[in-house]
């Protein structure tokens, strides 16, 4: 059974393994000791109440309950931009129009901008390829709804979500080629690192002062942005159907697009209920659901098929025993969106 639970001081060495696997764009997850094991005592200076806001960050992590082996990693920040610039291009319309010469036209500007300052961020969603199975991905993505379903005191009004953006064949981004790299003159990963390590004052210094048009970029640099990087596809797919949207904001280094919206019109956070852990009627519906423990130091979630009356749920002693919660505890679940889910009135 794959569990997601809250981050332990010693997952460390299997995030370093993760990381090293994730490839270059994916800025909040890079394969550096000392960084991982700050984020770690980050996450749990966070939960136990001991972290400024600015500060504030969650880390889980995927677990084989039979292996034992940590096969994937994600995480919550509660408010970016407070502490250190979160920079992202808006993509906006410029008009100019001329009545003499009968001329009107419109064209894209990329403007810097601090619009998302204060908004939670979805990050560090990494599976490993030898786990991409099973539902597996889509329990690891929405573990995290359902921490905002259970918390969401604990977090603003508005959650967005950074998706990597267009790589070529190369493994290099044509839109910091074409615009990043000469401003800053250091390769893509070299920026992209010191930029995950929280070193951003040399984006404030070098980036460009000025709205870049588009239409003066190559047309491969046009193309990628608002681009998602192929392997993050099925991640954006999972974070539309809760409910997020481009709004037009991409990253300032290879334009993958932002995804964004209001926590309170998260699926999970609408639809989600919960429930009585205990014995359901022989007329009860059988689900296929994420079911969350309640716990803020000890977080956990799994992917069930378990009957429920509406008001209780009956789960095993191994599902019980993963989300390590006592006999008769309470249980958040959020049904998928099956007939049976609907008769049971467990999904909106």
């Amino acid at each position: 059974m794959m569990v997601v639970r809250s981050v332990h001081t010693s997952d460390l060495e299997s995030l370093l393994a993760l990381a090293n696997e994730t490839g270059p764009g994916l800025t909040t997850l890079k394969p550096d000791r000392a960084a991982l094991g700050a984020r770690i005592e980050r996450a749990q200076r966070t939960v136990r109440g001991e972290a400024p806001l600015y500060e504030q960050g969650y880390l889980f992590v995927m677990q084989d309950s039979l292996s034992g082996d940590v096969v994937g990693v994600c995480g919550l920040e509660t408010a970016v931009g407070l502490e250190l610039p979160f920079y992202n291009y808006r993509v906006s319309t410029a008009v100019h129009a001329s009545k003499e010469l009968n001329v009107w036209s419109r064209t894209p500007l990329l403007t810097i901008s601090h619009d998302l300052t204060g908004y939670a961020e979805l990050c560090s969603l990494f599976l490993s390829p030898r786990s991409r199975a099973g539902g597996a991905g889509g329990l690891l993505s929405r573990s995290r709804f359902m921490f905002l379903a259970q918390f969401e005191d604990r977090f603003p009004q508005r959650v967005c979500a950074e998706m990597r953006g267009h790589f070529d064949e190369r493994g290099e981004s044509p839109f910091w080629q074409a615009l990043g790299s000469h401003f800053y003159q250091i390769d893509f990963n070299a920026a992209d690192y010191l930029s995950a390590q929280g070193k951003k004052a040399f984006i404030a210094e070098l980036m460009p002062r000025h709205p870049v048009y588009v239409r003066l970029l190559p047309e491969a640099a046009q193309a990628c942005i608002g681009v998602t990087h192929t392997d993050t596809l099925p991640a954006r797919r999972m974070l539309e159907a809760e409910g997020l949207r481009y709004e037009n904001h991409v990253d300032i280094f290879d334009a993958g697009p932002v995804l964004e919206c209001h926590i309170s019109d998260l699926r999970t956070v609408r639809a989600s209920r919960v429930l009585r852990v205990g014995e359901v009627d022989a007329e009860a519906s059988e689900l296929r659901c994420l079911v969350s423990n309640l716990s803020i130091d000890n977080f956990r979630v799994i992917i069930a098929a378990a009957r429920s009356d509406g008001e209780s749920i009956a789960l095993t002693d191994e599902q019980v025993g993963a989300l390590e919660i006592g006999p008769g505890g309470a249980v958040r679940v959020l049904a998928q969106p099956t007939p049976a889910a609907a008769a049971a009135g467990l999904h909106a």
